[in-house]
């Protein structure tokens, strides 16, 4: 290993290296280049000139590169991140005024709602839950399932949601808290009992969600994680006609 202060040295001696070629390359263009178009006797000093602009050019594209590293960089792919805008979490009181008295027991002091009354642990409908909080994408009606336990359960969250997970050792057992990523809101838990190819149970609180209909998700700001729905046949895909709030969609 190079010791730091001969890291400093050697970079330094770098940057003085690639200064004193440009320099030199502007330098030898100017000075000689112009006597060419006068004298053919002048040729040795425009071959001195490329010469320096060659040595110089690579040294220049290495900076250039360096200056702004994500210029040829792929596009990153769409994710909850990109739909969800990170801003700082309210304060208790300003949570306190936006949410019920049920929805910030459970989100913000780690409650849990009773089993069978609450709002989706039986909701059939199509669509999308997000943090009750925040709004962050969390879990689709895709992926939830009646387990029997009286909550909304769910075999995966959404593609690219921030789900924490933390042990949770209350009541005299050992569990596992989920928490949403942006907002730190308590959701509930998860167990190894589930259906899906993973084996998760999602056991989430009706209070700790917001739940989307299908026919609203593009109007909130949520088209991109339209794409399940439309691989699914829920949703028409771009330019074919859109469900109507109105009208919703016939099943098949």
């Amino acid at each position: 290993m190079l010791h730091p202060i001969r890291k400093v040295v050697l970079s330094t001696r770098r940057r003085v290296h690639r200064t004193t070629a440009l320099r030199l390359a502007i330098f030898a263009a100017g000075l000689f280049v112009s006597p060419m178009l006068q004298s053919p006797a002048s040729m040795p000093r425009v071959v001195c000139a490329l010469g320096w602009t060659l040595l110089a050019l690579p040294l220049m594209a290495e900076d250039a590169a360096k200056a702004s590293p994500g210029a040829s960089a792929p596009a990153v792919a769409t994710t909850v991140a990109a739909i969800t805008n990170a801003v700082a979490k309210p304060t208790a009181a300003q949570l306190r005024s936006r949410l019920t008295a049920e929805q910030f027991r459970v989100t913000q002091q780690c409650g849990t709602e009773p089993a069978f009354r609450n709002a989706y642990w039986d909701n059939k409908k199509p669509g999308l839950y997000v943090d009750i909080v925040s709004g962050e994408p969390l879990f689709s009606s895709l992926d939830k399932y009646d387990s029997g336990s009286g909550w909304p359960s769910f075999t995966q969250p959404v593609a690219g949601a921030k789900i924490v997970e933390k042990e949770d050792r209350e009541h005299g057992m050992v569990r596992t808290e989920v928490r949403s990523g942006q907002a730190d809101s308590h959701l509930g838990h998860v167990f190894d009992d589930g259906p899906g190819t993973n084996g998760l149970r999602y056991c989430i609180n009706s209070a700790s969600l917001r739940f989307i209909p299908l026919e609203r998700m593009e109007a909130e700001g949520y088209a991109k994680l339209l794409e399940p729905f439309i691989r699914a046949g829920l949703y028409p895909s771009a330019g074919a006609a859109k469900p109507s709030e109105d009208k919703p969609v016939a099943p098949k």
